[in-house]
């Protein structure tokens, strides 16, 4: 009895300890969680601001080259108002994030700006500026919601990356720490910005 009440303080302030961690990386792990949630959602607000910029060009360009871009603006606010993105890098849970729609106005952008004249798009060595200053300051719009985007989408990755490591280690895994929550994902789009823009 006398060895057993000697261990008896030593295993409490195991267990204490042991609680003490698990407390803390649960908290951790559910603040990350929530960093993924926060900055998904701020992804996704850039996405909408980028095709309403891409929507303000469409309109300012001839119909053969604003056509294009218009539908392709649209399909992407569309894809975003039906599907909410869930945490796992989904959209609602239920199906993918609609990257490839993302990455298509990305290509409908580069292929619309590089239509642009050269003094449009105020390149012109001889040309102190844009001849059309609507048109100048919309691709200023555009190409900050562009460099926003780009922004928006390597934050989002680094608090995926960031919470896939802590799922990992084996005190998560075993105690299952995350408990319900989905597997955050990458998001991977192509958001390159059309070459010339500056913001």
């Amino acid at each position: 009895m006398g060895d057993a009440g000697a261990w008896l303080p030593f295993l409490l302030a195991c267990l204490l300890v042991l609680g003490w961690y698990l407390s803390y990386t649960a908290a951790r792990l559910d603040r990350l969680h929530h960093r993924v949630e926060s900055t998904r959602a701020a992804l996704d607000t850039q996405l909408v601001r980028r095709a309403a910029a891409a929507t303000e060009l469409a309109g300012l360009l001839p119909p053969a080259a604003g056509r294009p871009l218009s539908e392709a603006a649209a399909s992407a606010l569309d894809a975003g108002a039906r599907e909410p993105a869930g945490t796992d890098g989904r959209s609602g849970n239920d199906g993918p994030f609609p990257g490839e729609i993302e990455s298509e106005l990305t290509r409908a952008l580069h292929r619309a700006v590089a239509a642009l004249p050269e003094p449009v798009r105020g390149r012109d060595p001889g040309d102190a500026g844009p001849a059309d200053p609507e048109t100048a300051a919309t691709l200023r719009s555009l190409a900050r919601s562009c460099e926003r985007v780009q922004l928006a989408r390597r934050f989002h990755n680094d608090a995926v990356a960031q919470t896939l490591r802590m799922r990992a280690k084996r005190t998560v895994r075993w105690t299952r720490l995350a408990g319900h929550a989905p597997e955050p994902r990458m998001v991977d789009l192509d958001d390159r910005t059309p070459p010339g823009l500056q913001p």
